[in-house]
């Protein structure tokens, strides 16, 4: 699987755990597949983690399933890796590295009702086919003026704009 940045090169001092996850890139003409977030006003990839035993396709449905509805998918193939650190809220760790591996994706059949985590409900999390010109415009509008952004919006952007520039041309 490619980098599709280099933020991995820039480990940060301290304590660190690896947290692996799977993201997918559901593509409908020039619509993506994504998911809004109210509390933070963003869009983002759908995905999550990896559990430790799964393999990154079983996870990949998993979270889809979960957080879409999507009851199966076809055509997985590897997109992209991005990687990043950040600081850990929690005592255990200073800091996180994420590893995403981004995968492009068809679902097949119908949706069946997401049944998302309930943070993700508390969040106003819904699923949602957009745009990616608006998505990214939407997106760079929060990073510039909203003080409630999720820690992924830059890591989102970032990956949708490299999804424009690479799938949609």
């Amino acid at each position: 699987m490619r980098n599709l940045n280099s933020t991995a090169d820039n480990a940060p001092l301290g304590s660190c755990f690896t947290r692996h996850t799977a993201r997918a890139i559901v593509l409908k003409g020039k619509d993506i597949l994504l998911l809004y977030t109210a509390r933070y006003d963003d869009y983002s990839l759908p995905g999550g983690g990896v559990d430790e035993h799964e393999t990154i396709e079983q996870a990949l449905l998993r979270e889809l399933q979960e957080e879409t509805g999507a009851k199966s998918l076809t055509n997985i193939t590897p997109f992209g890796r991005y990687e990043e650190y950040r600081p850990w809220y929690k005592p255990d760790y200073d800091n996180i590295h994420i590893v995403s591996d981004c995968y492009l994706c068809e679902i097949c059949g119908e949706f069946s009702q997401p049944q998302m985590e309930d943070y993700e409900h508390a969040n106003g999390m819904k699923p949602v086919w957009v745009n990616i010109d608006k998505a990214i415009a939407h997106n760079k509008n929060t990073l510039a003026k909203s003080d409630k952004q999720g820690q992924s919006l830059i890591r989102e952007l970032y990956l949708l704009e490299k999804i424009k520039a690479e799938l949609m041309v």
